[in-house]
């Protein structure tokens, strides 16, 4: 192989290199970043206190992403991914049916009662913050939401189509009234601190189950 050759390769190896740096600082960037705004929201975030908190260039951070916006949209999107893994993923892995839907409700009281944020669900309290004002922000949130609504509703569904829901049961109707006990529950413990409120929203959910179950006996059970 000639000079040339070597020149690029080695110039090739620096630029993997450079590259690999960058996606681990924004990997570590967003992993601060989420927690930061499921606490405080997306607006405290900022390239400033970032590269404060996590003894990073300024210019650095912002060569990342660019803008405050597109930080806010990254940091829904990394939000989107870890809650994917933590209930979405698992869930799937479940039989469609009555287990695969108590189980999707499950995974999401335990993300939150185990605060895999440590402002509670990362959606509810953006949701909040944003749902008055428009943008790409404010369509993030709103896509993600319509997502995590079309999911239960489709996994109710499944669980109607495979007998074990009765066949006139509202869809639409019963992943409304889950999705509110869970987000209620959420609401209460981070108000409040306190975890009791979780055991009454699976006690709530399973009951509501149990109403619309072709053989309640099949229902999910509480304690």
């Amino acid at each position: 192989m000639g000079a040339g050759g070597v020149d690029e390769d080695t110039a090739t190896t620096r630029l993997d290199g450079r590259v690999e740096r960058g996606n681990r600082t924004r990997r570590l960037v967003l992993r601060r970043t989420v927690d930061i705004a499921s606490v405080e929201g997306l607006e405290a975030l900022s390239v400033g206190r970032l590269a404060t908190e996590l003894r990073l260039s300024k210019s650095g951070v912002f060569a990342l992403f660019g803008s405050k916006q597109e930080l806010q949209l990254a940091t829904v999107r990394e939000a989107a991914r870890i809650y994917t893994e933590q209930v979405i993923r698992p869930a799937a892995e479940v039989a469609p049916g009555m287990g695969r839907l108590w189980r999707l409700c499950d995974l999401w009281l335990e993300y939150s009662r185990g605060r895999v944020f440590p402002g509670g669900c990362f959606f509810y309290g953006v949701i909040a913050e944003f749902d008055a004002r428009s943008g790409p922000v404010h369509d993030a949130m709103v896509g993600a939401h319509r997502a995590w609504m079309s999911l239960v509703e489709r996994t109710a569904a499944e669980a109607r189509d495979t007998g074990e829901l009765r066949a006139d049961t509202d869809i639409p109707q019963l992943a409304f009234e889950i999705v509110a006990l869970m987000e209620t529950s959420n609401a209460f413990s981070v108000l409040h601190d306190e975890e009791t409120v979780y055991r009454r929203a699976r006690s709530g959910i399973a009951a509501r189950l149990r109403s619309v179950a072709a053989d309640p006996a099949t229902a999910p059970q509480v304690p």
